[in-house]
């Protein structure tokens, strides 16, 4: 009983730790990162340019507020209808390709061990592979190998959604606070400000998170956060309106 214990404990420690890959983050980190900066940014533009217009405090509030609103309706509709339709593609191709297994099945099976000779199997042991996965999960295998579906790339329109929703009001509401604390003539410095900040920081997140070095897309966050609010500061300023 010792000798089959101690077996079984080495065996279970043979196998391998499941591992924690980034890619795994791809579908939330997306979406999260993206409502989040259009959300900071959108909003801080927004802010700035009716700032810049010298509009009074409580109507660029209630701008800014209207923006978080029509912003986060706006990105979780868009990423529900886009996600959406790379759900019905995915499912159209998998209908497709079972419908081709009932069909064809030889044929599939010289399809899929096509495939493993082009990742660089010879072919009697990429017909062997093609042949034991076929029989666990024929779908499964050619969705992954042939179509490129998995798991964890699968388009979730609903998680999208409410990621991109619930991200960009919390970036919305970074320049929101600014308009609270500020006076009227430290608005958009402070606004403008605090929001590149953010928006150099989202920029740091995001690349870390995602393992990528972090200065290039902190740098490119900040300058196109910078371009977009000094736009809308121009055009705040060439249509002057009375406060």
């Amino acid at each position: 009983m010792a000798l089959a214990a101690t077996a079984d404990s080495r065996a279970t420690q043979a196998l391998p730790l499941p591992e924690r890959h980034l890619v795994n983050r791809i579908g939330w980190m997306r979406a999260a990162v993206l409502g989040a900066n259009d959300g900071i940014l959108s909003t801080a533009s927004l802010i700035v340019g009716i700032a810049a217009a010298s509009l009074n405090q409580n109507t660029i509030l209630v701008a800014g507020i209207a923006g978080l609103v029509a912003g986060a309706m706006s990105m979780a509709a868009g990423e529900y209808v886009s996600v959406s339709s790379q759900a019905d593609t995915e499912r159209a191709d998998l209908a497709r390709e079972r419908e081709e297994l009932r069909l064809q099945p030889a044929r599939e099976h010289d399809e899929l061990a096509a495939i493993y000779v082009h990742r660089g199997l010879d072919q009697s042991l990429a017909d062997q592979v093609a042949t034991q996965l076929m029989l666990k999960d024929a779908l499964g295998a050619h969705a992954r190998d042939e179509l490129g579906i998995s798991e964890i790339l699968t388009a979730r329109p609903v998680q999208a959604a409410l990621t991109s929703a619930a991200s960009f009001s919390v970036g919305a509401a970074v320049p929101l606070v600014m308009v609270f604390l500020a006076g009227r003539y430290l608005l958009v410095p402070l606004v403008a400000g605090a929001s590149l900040v953010c928006l150099a920081g989202l920029g740091s997140l995001g690349a870390w998170v995602g393992g990528a070095r972090i200065v290039r897309p902190t740098i490119r966050v900040a300058f196109w956060g910078a371009l977009a609010m000094a736009t809308t500061a121009a055009i705040g300023t060439i249509f002057h309106v009375a406060a």
